[in-house]
């Protein structure tokens, strides 16, 4: 089957190129406000399946196996004991900006829209799991050394960057969150389109609350205006599939091998598809932007807000992220990014002062 597949979407791919050289088609790329092209100058990502050859992928088919894959697992239909968080963060600031994309367009400098790097310090179009793992970071948790990133905020020509520690939580998406293991190592994904339309963004699985500022909420695009108040920013909060197909770390279109959680049958329960069956952490950024008051020219670097998507590629240290996940997700806490539950002091922490494990 792998066999076929590949196959398949090289068939596409070079069908594409070939139409593209004969003038037979184009590809949509993201664009920027009024339909124009992002002001940055690039391309931004395009709908089509984007390959080539880097460390992580040899063949350049666009599939990463996972070594070992995870097989013999079926969507767990568990009801545990109800807790209301099941949860810790990684608190990550940002590092730089640049047109790089990693995952989209791996070896590849300059040939994305501009995109703002938070955790690893290192990340670029040529990072791999390798190169990644065990480097510096500013997220707090010295062993997170994943890299994140979203398309960068302007305001005009002024680039507008989040201040501090930006909230990234990993979260239980299935209602069985005991079931929920930790990220395979090099796991990559792309969440949402920067080619989407308003609608689309609106009804996309992991739509939590929009754009938000001040007691303005729910908006598809940045809104025109926002209290001009020192404690007032511009947020977004964007949710991450949390089911894996325990086969690939990742596929041509950088999503396929990723699902969102089905409704069990006859309740509100909810639960990975047969196709997807392992249940990951839920990645959900939380950015808070210092922007305020007249917001008519803020936009994205991929076009309007309802372009906003955003990145992940895991490159924690595999000991300290199990026992984060053991301990906040499947033990049912609401913990912070040293795994602490201010409202169960007396279970500890998993991290020392230090953000390590002891």
């Amino acid at each position: 089957m792998r066999w076929c597949s590949k196959q398949l979407s090289a068939l596409l791919l070079g069908s594409a190129l070939i139409a593209s050289l004969l003038g037979l088609g184009t590809v949509a790329t993201a664009a920027g406000p009024g339909g124009s092209a992002p002001a940055d100058g690039h391309t931004g990502h395009t709908t089509a399946v984007s390959t080539r050859a880097s460390a992580d992928d040899p063949d350049g088919d666009g599939y990463i196996p996972a070594v070992p894959q995870v097989v013999g697992v079926t969507p767990s239909t568990h009801t545990p004991p109800p807790r209301y968080h099941k949860e810790f963060q990684a608190n990550c600031s940002v590092t730089h900006t640049a047109s790089d994309d990693p995952i989209v367009y791996p070896g590849q400098s300059g040939r994305s829209h501009d995109h703002t790097f938070m955790g690893n310090t290192s990340t670029d179009a040529h990072s791999t799991t390798n190169s990644l793992y065990g480097g510096d970071t500013k997220c707090l948790a010295p062993a997170d050394g994943s890299a994140y990133w979203m398309p960068s905020l302007y305001d005009g020509d002024r680039k507008i960057l989040p201040v501090g520690p930006q909230v990234i939580y990993y979260k239980a998406g299935v209602t069985d969150y005991t079931s929920v293991r930790p990220f395979p190592k090099g796991l990559r994904f792309v969440v949402g389109d920067p080619t989407q339309s308003a609608d689309e963004f609106r009804r996309h699985r992991g739509f939590v609350e929009g754009w938000e500022c001040g007691d303005s909420f729910f908006n598809v695009d940045i809104p025109a205006s926002c209290p001009s108040r020192p404690d007032v920013q511009l947020n977004i909060r964007m949710q991450a599939p949390s089911c894996w197909d325990g086969k690939y770390l990742d596929t041509p279109d950088h999503k396929s091998h990723m699902a969102y959680p089905v409704v069990k049958p006859g309740t509100n329960d909810n639960m990975c598809p047969a196709s997807h069956p392992v249940a990951v952490p839920m990645i959900e950024f939380k950015m808070a932007f210092p922007a305020n008051g007249d917001m008519s020219q803020v936009r994205l670097a991929s076009g309007r807000g309802y372009s906003f998507h955003y990145d992940f590629f895991n490159a924690w240290e595999e000991r300290t992220l199990k026992a984060l996940v053991d301990h906040c997700i499947v033990g049912g806490f609401q913990c912070d990014a040293r795994g602490y539950d201010l409202y169960h002091p007396e279970r500890g922490a998993v991290l020392n002062a230090d953000y390590r494990l002891p």
